[in-house]
């Protein structure tokens, strides 16, 4: 019965990181905006299962990657006493890791919805 409690009690931290990461980091918060958008594009558009897959996929990465650079930054904000001329540029590189992943989740968003939305602006035109 410990082990389901402190199993219960994982969720419930890795809950409480989200909550922090969402209430203190504004990028996150419009990447999440981002994600419920093409969330809404899933549910509207008939995607093919390797879509939805790729999508949520990227998602998760965004979002993952938004967390983990959260991470690093407070780590060497932690350090920074100890100040080094690499605080700046590891927190240089973190946000330019998001930013690659946030162009490539656009292209790959690009990519598949494309397609869709100009299939329905032919259909519409043609019910005109």
């Amino acid at each position: 019965m410990k082990a389901l409690s402190s199993f219960t009690k994982s969720f419930v931290f890795a809950a409480r990181g989200i909550k922090t990461v969402w209430k203190e980091e504004r990028s996150f918060r419009v990447q999440v905006l981002g994600a419920i958008a093409v969330c809404f594009l899933m549910a509207t558009f008939s995607l093919k299962p390797w879509e939805y897959i790729v999508l949520t996929l990227t998602i998760a990465g965004v979002l993952i990657l938004e967390i983990v650079n959260t991470v690093v930054e407070r780590f060497v904000d932690m350090v920074k006493p100890r100040l080094h001329s690499y605080v700046g540029s590891i927190k240089d590189m973190m946000a330019g890791a998001v930013l690659l992943m946030s162009f490539a989740a656009t292209i790959i968003g690009a990519i598949i919805f494309i397609p869709h939305i100009i299939a329905f602006v032919i259909q519409y035109a043609h019910e005109i």
